[in-house]
């Protein structure tokens, strides 16, 4: 298949998922330090980037906690509150527990109507659980119990030893539970999921060690006819979940590329991702190296580069290679209908992250939250600790909301970055990732140092030493993000590019005044598409007059 056919195919069904959230998962043996490590990209056009942080507690017999819905706010009832609950933050606790989402909604008629959503299994399950099998445990009482409130979800749920898949939908409206699978990914392998369900056939004969399941997952489908075949050759995905060439491109596409960028002979899965043809993706594959928490940093920031579907390549980039396409991402044209890529990095994204949950870390620094806010490719990803005690005011809750612009908030300020930069993208990427290199390998740095210092620090000193370190370099990343985006607007201003001299400095003449700048222009790719043009294209030809 040709490269034009492969980013212009069109035949492929139902648009793009409107849902957008990005898990990827290296397992302890597949990472160069020990750690397991998972991502999490927050994406919705509503949600405003900011860390949640909830300090652990005793709570008082009959004492209740409020469930509400994480999209919506909509209250969704009580339930007995645990007589004790963990500190969280984010999507992390204080014992290096991580749990984070995707939503592929799946069959529309069994969309839950009981009480627990998809964002309060995660919350309350962070609240209650130390490890991953334990709150596999709590969400999957918490739904037998009071039901499920949301669509098909997949959840990665990971501790320092191992990290699990479960993917849950429940079952309509006169039902209120819930049908289940979660999986153990095998030490040293990769894996992900991205707004598709991807656990198709699992072994039902041994459960226990690295596959749970409810009883009715299998009897639930086909009593719904959704299934008729052995229980052998039952898949989870392609019983509850709805196929369409959005769902595999759209989604299933970001795990390839995550696999791509690390294992071998992944083009043979493009038949898969393009026309729903061939073998489906693997759940999960060997890497052909150690990963380590800036590798899975640089992949939150993927838009297909060096793949068939690298979107600078493609007309849509621009004169400027821009890497993002607005939304709606399909459209029509003469009644065949197109899509633009959905890669990882996008610019709806409220929050990010990265999970290094490490076993052989001192107990405050066990889990380290990775945090960034808006578009994980312009972002910092800051650390934050499990044993941290407040969220730094940079990124805490309440400190500016998507309607309110807040100049120290973490969020706007990265926004004011990444949107000048959706503009002129390969003019100024550079500069930004000088600055976003720059802070994240000093941080890096430190953290490494801290790895060895902690230890032999009184607990209470090391507990406070690390909510400094993490508000500190909060508080230096704002600033320096605040001058970047000033420097981005004077630099680049009115589709000029204003000369510097060695030291960086905005280069004058020998009198003080401004030099001229430079005028950058276009690429030759969009030139041609000018004097191609079949309508304007002649006319915008300049006619060189004879002077004689």
């Amino acid at each position: 298949m040709k490269l034009r056919q492969i980013l212009t195919l069109g035949a492929l069904g139902a648009s793009v998922t409107a849902w957008a959230c990005t898990g990827l998962i290296a397992t302890p043996g597949a990472t160069a330090d020990g750690s397991t490590l998972i991502t999490y990209a927050a994406d919705s056009h509503t949600l405003y980037g900011e860390l949640y942080h909830t300090p652990a507690a005793d709570h008082p017999a009959g004492a209740m906690r409020k469930v509400v819905e994480w999209d919506t706010g909509k209250p969704l009832g009580e339930i007995p509150q645990a007589a004790h609950t963990y500190t969280t933050i984010g999507n992390m606790n204080e014992h290096g527990l991580a749990v984070t989402e995707s939503t592929w909604g799946g069959r529309h008629e069994l969309e839950g109507s009981g009480m627990i959503d998809y964002g309060s299994l995660i919350y309350i399950a962070l609240e209650r659980a130390r490890t991953a099998r334990e709150a596999i445990k709590v969400m999957t009482d918490l739904v037998d119990k009071y039901g499920y409130a949301s669509e098909g979800e997949s959840f990665t749920i990971a501790d320092p030893n191992e990290a699990w898949i479960m993917e849950l939908i429940g079952k309509g409206k006169d039902d209120k539970g819930a049908v289940w699978v979660a999986m153990r990914v095998p030490d040293g392998y990769i894996s992900g999921h991205a707004n598709h369900s991807r656990i198709h056939q699992f072994d039902m004969a041994h459960p226990g060690d690295s596959i749970l399941f409810s009883k009715d997952v299998v009897s639930f489908a086909r009593k719904k006819g959704y299934f008729t075949g052995k229980d052998k050759d039952f898949s989870f995905s392609r019983a509850y979940a709805e196929y369409d060439g959005g769902a595999l491109r759209g989604c299933d596409g970001r795990v390839w590329s995550f696999y791509h960028r690390f294992a071998p002979d992944m083009d043979a899965y493009l038949p898969w991702i393009l026309e729903g043809k061939g073998d489906p993706l693997p759940l999960w594959v060997k890497p052909d190296k150690k990963l380590t928490a800036a590798d899975m940093k640089e992949m939150m920031r993927d838009h297909f580069e060096g793949t068939p579907l690298d979107m600078t390549l493609d007309v849509g980039a621009g004169p400027y290679r821009v890497p993002y396409r607005w939304r709606p991402l399909t459209f029509e044209v003469d009644s065949v209908t197109y899509t633009h890529e959905r890669a990882i990095a996008t610019q709806q994204t409220g929050f990010s992250l990265v999970a290094q949950l490490r076993k052989d870390a001192p107990e405050p620094m066990r889990g380290i939250l990775w945090f960034g806010v808006d578009d994980a490719n312009t972002s910092v990803y800051i650390p934050m600790y499990c044993c941290l005690t407040a969220a730094p005011h940079e990124f805490a809750v309440g400190n500016g909301d998507l309607y309110t612009i807040s100049r120290d908030a973490a969020f706007w300020v990265t926004n004011m970055v990444a949107n000048q930069a959706y503009n002129r993208y390969s003019q100024m990427i550079p500069d930004i990732r000088r600055v976003q290199k720059a802070i994240e390998d000093s941080i890096d740095t430190e953290v490494e140092m801290l790895y060895k210092e902690i230890p032999t620090l009184d607990a209470d000193v090391a507990r406070q030493f690390l909510n400094e370190h993490s508000a500190e370099w909060s508080r230096r990343y704002v600033e320096q993000y605040s001058r970047l985006n000033d420097y981005l607007l004077v630099k680049y201003l009115d589709g000029n590019i204003k000369r510097e001299d060695a030291d960086g400095n905005f280069s004058r003449n020998e009198y003080g005044m401004p030099e001229y700048p430079a005028f950058p222009g276009y690429d030759e790719r969009y030139y041609r598409s000018i004097a191609n043009d079949p309508e304007r294209g002649e006319a915008l030809r300049l006619l060189i007059l004879d002077q004689q």
